[in-house]
């Protein structure tokens, strides 16, 4: 769409001489149609421009970032937390978002080298913090306060983004073989810095069954929960001293309190016994699965 008739006066010099002697300049006027887009047309091209150029431009700072080592994303995250048009007046009292859980899973897999590259693919939309070999090697994947994809649809107690809290450490581990103790060494020795440098409670070591029951079973039972329980790192019994609950004990609540999402109790009983009793992991709570969750539940609850 085009403006018609817009005139624009455009000044044409046009120089006149009148003699030999003596030369006269004279300014004459003449006007001459120009046509102009429209502006709605102007306004339209305009910020197609625009989106171009911020299509380009975000697209070349999204490759930069991928790029970036944890570290130097962390960094650039606070400074781009931070808003250039105001006076700066620094707070004492905040908290960074840091890591209050960590779930422990096996990788299902045959091999490190497998695993690593299932967290890379784009594909597999997967990922966790660590990644422990069986000879005891450390791999770290993500900074530890980035956001892990490693929980999945899952729930303990109120919580039902545990990937928003928790720390991910992948074993490697098909699920039925023992775990060595270089593996589990060095496990104890990352959770030992972990549990320190983030003040996270005892009570928040857990595995991935006892947050998606009805879909996860790791880490096995084969996985020494009462070892890592004697180094601060969960909870455990006192097989020595079981005694019978009172009648008033209600298992079911207890397991709720533990943390356990009960709207299916058969998944949290076999998760649980998964866990303690090691043997006849099923839905049924014998008379000792409950002297021992009566164990737990007045010791730790």
């Amino acid at each position: 769409m085009l403006l018609k008739g817009f005139v624009v006066g455009v000044s044409l010099f046009v120089l006149i001489g009148c003699s030999t002697s003596k030369k006269v300049t004279v300014v004459k006027k003449v006007n001459v149609p120009v046509e102009l887009p429209a502006k709605d047309v102007l306004t339209e091209v305009e910020e197609i421009a625009k989106v171009e150029v911020q299509k380009s431009v975000d697209t070349t700072v999204f490759q930069a970032f991928r790029e970036l080592t944890p570290e130097e994303k962390i960094a650039g995250q606070k400074r781009m937390g931070i808003y250039k048009g105001a006076d700066w007046a620094a707070a004492i009292h905040y908290d960074l978002r840091k890591p209050n859980f960590v779930i422990i899973h096996h990788t299902a897999q045959n091999s490190v080298a497998q695993t690593v590259r299932t967290f890379q693919v784009p594909h597999s939309k997967v990922s966790a913090h660590y990644v422990i070999a069986r000879d005891g090697q450390v791999i770290q994947m993500l900074n530890d306060y980035d956001r892990a994809w490693h929980a999945g649809k899952s729930k303990w107690g109120n919580i039902d983004d545990l990937n928003s809290v928790s720390l991910g450490i992948e074993l490697d581990n098909n699920g039925k073989e023992p775990f060595p103790d270089a593996q589990i060494n060095s496990l104890l020795v990352l959770l030992d810095t972990l549990k320190a440098k983030y003040l996270i409670p005892q009570l928040n070591f857990i595995g991935h069954a006892d947050i998606a029951p009805m879909r996860k079973d790791d880490p096995s039972v084969l996985f020494p929960w009462k070892r890592l329980a004697e180094r601060g790192f969960g909870i455990w019994y006192n097989e020595d001293y079981l005694m019978t609950p009172p009648a008033t004990f209600n298992p079911i609540d207890a397991l709720k309190i533990m943390g356990y999402d009960m709207r299916n109790q058969e998944g949290a009983i076999r998760a649980f016994k998964r866990k303690y009793i090691v043997k006849e992991v099923n839905g049924v709570l014998t008379a000792h699965d409950q002297a021992v969750l009566y164990d737990l539940y007045r010791k730790y609850f």
